[in-house]
């Protein structure tokens, strides 16, 4: 991994089976309790398996936790903010017991992998809701995924027995010692990663480009694991990022991957839980635009720039590139954001989310100043299906 940035803690963990052991646990894995794991867990055992989540090798112990939510570290001093928990029931724990390996398994009893169980203890959902999402609103969805959890959290390291099934995507799903060595075989060294839950509009585009320009490589790397349900469906958005590379980027300086990870809708904590897995996949710098990972009006839009100011730059290790609302400006003829353009706001193409959707749903491309018209026919193609379903 020489020339490339170390991984969060300076080791990639690797907490997946060799092939000369998977029998064998497969095997031990029969005769243990097992816990059914939902959606959001499955891709968070994912991984910390392939190493995406290091330093983490499990799911978090009762120090770990609550270091995270009070100084936004994790025990060891290592900047972390985003809890990464597995819940039971009151009724699940009685019958587990710590020190006991636990067989972890999708809703359809399929093994996944092994959790060697070290300790039991209370969920804190009130202080988890305070202390990550800044507010007990069950509207907030992440609040709501918090509450719902169980009472009950288990801790300890993992070995992942089978990885998760995946029927989309296959092509793109690289784990980060891949992506490294992709990096590495390009020739990159300054690797910029971009975070996205949405089609790719102008705005994103300028700023992507923006960032090219002073780096070796760009990685589109789109969440496709648990969103809300009214998030664009991963399928649609991948379709658009496909036809967006095509046509209007360099198809040697950009790559597209996948991250298996659920939105937490954290705002500014996810802004460096985000940053830190894509240090962990090899990424030098980071995209921070307006309102990263925020939802409704619980965040300021750019209150996840302001939160890097809090730590260490040596700690966090990789380099935000914190970007303006961005528009295109009738005066200035192209894109600019406010650090640029200096013309009144009548000039700029902007249009809230509410009016691209009517837009789309009747059948009409935004602007081309706002969209690129081939997204927007893959949106209204994608739209209109919806309406007949």
């Amino acid at each position: 991994m020489t020339g490339l940035i170390q991984p969060h803690g300076g080791r990639l963990v690797n907490r997946i089976a060799d092939s000369k052991s998977r029998d064998d646990l497969e095997r031990k894995a029969e005769e243990l309790k097992k816990i059914e794991l939902n959606e959001r867990e499955i891709s968070d055992l994912e991984l910390i398996a392939v190493g995406a989540f290091s330093p983490l090798e499990g799911f978090m112990c009762k120090n770990d936790y609550h270091s995270t939510m009070d100084t936004m570290t994790l025990s060891n001093g290592l900047p972390w903010t985003i809890p990464v928990t597995l819940s039971v029931t009151e009724k699940e724990a009685v019958e587990l017991e710590e020190g006991r390996d636990v067989c972890l398994v999708d809703g359809e009893g399929r093994t996944l992998a092994i959790l060697h169980l070290e300790e039991i203890y209370n969920h804190d959902k009130e202080k988890e809701a305070i202390e990550v999402y800044g507010t007990t609103d069950l509207n907030h969805p992440g609040v709501k995924k918090v509450f719902e959890m169980g009472d009950k959290l288990l801790g300890g390291k993992i070995t992942l027995i089978n990885r998760p099934e995946h029927g989309e995507f296959k092509r793109y799903r690289l784990d980060p010692a891949e992506t490294r060595a992709l990096f590495k075989e390009k020739g990159w060294r300054r690797v910029v990663g971009f975070q996205t839950r949405n089609p790719i509009h102008r705005a994103h585009e300028y700023i992507q480009k923006c960032a090219l320009e002073t780096v070796d490589g760009l990685m589109i790397h789109p969440i496709v694991g648990e969103t809300k349900g009214d998030d664009i469906p991963a399928s649609v958005r991948m379709r658009c990022y496909e036809v967006l590379i095509e046509r209007y980027y360099p198809a040697d300086r950009v790559v597209l991957v996948v991250l298996p990870a659920a939105m937490r809708y954290a705002g500014p904590k996810e802004a460096i839980f985000h940053a830190l897995i894509r240090k962990n996949y090899g990424c030098t710098h980071f995209i921070v635009g307006r309102d990263h990972a925020g939802v409704g009006n619980y965040y300021g839009s750019f209150d996840a720039h302001y939160i890097f100011d809090e730590f260490d730059p040596q700690a966090i290790g990789i380099t935000p590139l914190f970007f303006d609302y961005t528009f295109y400006c009738r005066m200035c003829g192209g894109m600019a954001s406010y650090k640029t353009c200096p013309h009144e706001s009548s000039e700029h193409i902007s249009l809230s989310g509410t009016k691209v959707r009517e837009m789309l749903r009747s059948g009409k491309r935004p602007p081309v100043e706002f969209t690129r018209p081939e997204i927007a026919d893959i949106l209204i193609e994608a739209m209109r299906g919806e309406a007949t379903s």
